[in-house]
């Protein structure tokens, strides 16, 4: 196994993983294995089809629904408030 010494972290992002880490119930250096594993992960051809099939779900389920330009300018008003 590679070992990896990193440099110069800024004092407010190691205090942030230490915090992470304590939630996790995982030492720091386990927090940041587990940072880097999910940095790294790559999407496999699976987990596009699940997110294609999601897509076409939600497709299927929102087809009927149209929105006018009256409630959407109603709606930007409301969120304005």
């Amino acid at each position: 196994m590679a070992t990896v010494t990193i440099k110069n972290i800024p004092e407010e992002i190691y205090e942030k993983i230490k915090l992470q880490a304590r939630a996790n119930h995982r030492s720091v250096n386990s927090e940041i294995i587990s940072i880097f594993e999910h940095a790294v992960q790559k999407r496999t051809p699976d987990d596009v089809r699940v997110i294609l099939e999601r897509a076409r779900k939600v497709r299927e389920l929102t087809a009927h629904y149209s929105v006018s330009d009256e409630e959407i300018t109603r709606w930007k008003k409301e969120g304005r408030e």
